[in-house]
């Protein structure tokens, strides 16, 4: 049902995400085969609708998981550079590093080429200094790539909803005329 709505039948973008085109004449729009009744045709728009709610929940999601993830690259990214930098020095790094929320350890880093990077999903790898360099800059393109899509995808969405919404509204309008003019008639 989601793929037969250009005007009520969308055709995805790159992200999957159909596109809707205005009903310019809701009555030739209204005679198509497809449109049994606008009773019918609210309910398929409707189905589009939460459709489209439910992409924009997730991309919301999306876009906060990112947004919170840049920084902590960043971080890890500043940790690493510094590294690079402490690792040719004989005397021992003394740092705070956050252990829970408001809770800190001092820590003794003796100079090191290797660094441990946490991927997710219960998993840490180590690295050369150098190497987990190249792994975070990487990380932080994509995650920023990433986050530019999703709002690039936002925005499409909300078009997409608005247009839906004036179309629905239109065919609306056109039934509560139709039913007044038969009402009329049979007067």
């Amino acid at each position: 049902m989601a793929t037969e709505v250009t005007e009520l039948s969308a055709s995805p973008n790159l992200a999957g995400v159909p596109t809707v085109d205005f009903v310019e004449d809701v009555d030739a729009f209204m005679k198509k085969p497809e449109c049994e009744s606008a009773e019918a045709v609210l309910k398929k728009q409707e189905e589009l609708h939460n459709k489209f709610k439910f992409m924009e929940y997730n991309l919301n999601l999306k876009k906060t998981r990112l947004k919170n993830q840049v920084p902590d690259i960043k971080s890890s990214l500043d940790i690493v550079k510094h590294l690079r930098v402490k690792k040719d020095n004989t005397e021992p790094l003394t740092s705070r590093f956050l252990l829970s929320d408001n809770v800190y350890a001092k820590a003794s880093i003796p100079p090191t080429d290797k660094v441990c990077l946490w991927l997710g999903a219960n998993v840490m790898l180590e690295y050369g200094v150098e190497e987990a360099d190249e792994v975070l800059v990487k990380n932080l393109d994509a995650a920023k790539k990433s986050l530019e899509q999703v709002e690039n995808d936002l925005l499409f969405i909300r078009d997409q909803m608005t247009t839906l919404e004036v179309n629905m509204a239109r065919v609306y309008n056109w039934d509560v005329k139709r039913r007044q003019a038969e009402k009329e008639t049979k007067s």
